[in-house]
């Protein structure tokens, strides 16, 4: 436990005043499911072992394409980020691990460790930043990293991302993202296919230096901040990647990473079909890549989101086990509060899809029964699975009401008090 820590005395006294009322919900719920065939002791037991990462990058206050309004207590650094996603942690019991970004974090690997396990957590993915320039590097991105027309400058970004394979092996970390701003603005600007040829030529490096048990995620994304093509736009374009590198090599699904209205559950569902669905950037968006929180906005999309990756789980596709990770940014609200938000409702949209009778779907959709097969989802999405939530984290010394426990505790300004104000500033383009 940190010293600006939540103590588990606060936790527990907190659920000493809601357990009647859960307890009482939870016999409900559990009453209405058996007579579904459902046990919801098995349900709880598969939500208390879902877990999800956090981003070290989460917790500072996000900004807007115009400005940035800090919040009060912001982390300082890595250390100080640990200490707020330990909290995270200790409140909903579903983020163990957290997910750094070089340069952001760079930091002796040792100290990055030993600061891990004091507060109780682990590492996952990697993730590289070639997309803006850090001081005093040698050659700007400004025109490309992986893909740049300048030998050298690509050679400086794969070297960063063999750093962060390095820095990652170090601390126990089993996988490396790559996502890149490379792309055009004008049409003429690059050739295409020479492009794409450079970026895979550099992948290709960076692979070979993976660790045997390592993964390496290519993450697809259709604009910004090249806004006329991408080389990694789409997931046919990931895809590809995935395939070209070869077993070790995944495809990254970010939420916010697609055009409106895109199916994205059937993306899931080919990429788990062919064996490259590496794991997930989870957030939310109304019109583009917003990076909300979870289920702000399309929580029936994350549901059927979770509906194929249950359905891939029980169907014990080989080599299935994709990373979760929550990528989101936060201008408006405390982002201890808005990863917590987020990290509860991933684990409500996996327990919805727990709920869904997989028999009676399959029947339906021999039979071409639409309404029905439909109607079989929304059965189990309009579930109120809250109580399942609850109980899991309660049963894990979580909080019942992990933003309420939160609030209580004081932390955001224990922590102002000791962490200097941070200025706001222009995002650069006004």
């Amino acid at each position: 436990m940190t010293e600006v820590g939540i103590s588990d005395e606060l936790i527990a006294s907190d659920n000493e005043g809601r357990s009647a009322a859960l307890a009482s919900d939870y016999a409900a719920l559990g009453e209405n499911l058996s007579r579904r065939g459902i046990d919801i002791e098995a349900v709880t037991t598969k939500v208390s072992e879902f877990f999800v990462a956090v981003p070290s990058w989460g917790v500072g206050t996000g900004g807007t394409r115009f400005a940035r309004f800090p919040g009060g207590g912001e982390p300082r650094g890595i250390f100080d980020k640990l200490d707020d996603c330990s909290v995270i942690n200790q409140l909903t019991r579903a983020t163990p691990t957290v997910s750094l970004h070089i340069p952001w974090d760079r930091i002796d690997p040792k100290e990055l460790k030993a600061k891990g396990e004091a507060v109780g957590l682990g590492f996952d993915a990697m993730n590289s930043n070639t997309f803006s320039d850090a001081p005093g590097q040698a050659h700007s991105y400004k025109y490309g990293s992986l893909s740049h027309t300048d030998a050298a400058t690509r050679a400086q970004a794969v070297e960063h991302n063999i750093e962060c394979i390095e820095i990652g092996n170090a601390i126990g970390s089993k996988a490396l993202t790559v996502w890149i701003g490379d792309g055009s603005n004008f049409p003429g600007q690059s050739h295409f296919t020479r492009q794409f040829e450079r970026y895979l030529s550099s992948m290709a490096e960076i692979y070979k230096a993976l660790p045997d048990d390592w993964r390496l995620f290519s993450e697809h994304k259709m604009y910004e901040p090249a806004f006329y093509s991408t080389v990694v736009q789409d997931w046919g374009s990931n895809l590809l990647i995935a395939q070209t590198l070869g077993e070790k090599a995944h495809c990254l699904v970010d939420l916010g990473h697609h055009a409106p209205n895109t199916n994205i559950e059937m993306i899931v569902a080919r990429l788990i079909q062919f064996g490259k669905l590496g794991g997930f950037h989870f957030n939310d968006s109304k019109y583009g890549d917003d990076d909300l929180d979870a289920g702000s906005i399309e929580p029936y999309r994350l549901f059927l989101v979770f509906n194929e990756l249950v359905d891939a789980e029980e169907r014990d596709v080989k080599g299935f086990h994709p990373a979760h990770m929550i990528d989101q940014s936060h201008n408006v609200t405390d982002p201890i509060e808005s990863l917590i938000s987020s990290a509860n409702e991933i684990r409500r949209a996996y327990a919805q899809a727990l709920l869904v009778d997989r028999a009676l779907l399959d029947g339906f959709q021999q039979d071409n029964d639409a309404l029905m097969a439909t109607e079989t989802l929304k059965r189990a999405y309009r579930t109120d699975v809250e109580p399942i939530l609850a109980e899991a984290r309660r049963r894990t010394g979580g909080a019942i009401d992990p933003i309420a426990a939160y609030r209580a505790s004081g932390y955001r300004s224990r922590v102002s008090a000791v962490r200097p104000a941070v200025a706001g500033g222009s995002g650069g383009i006004v």
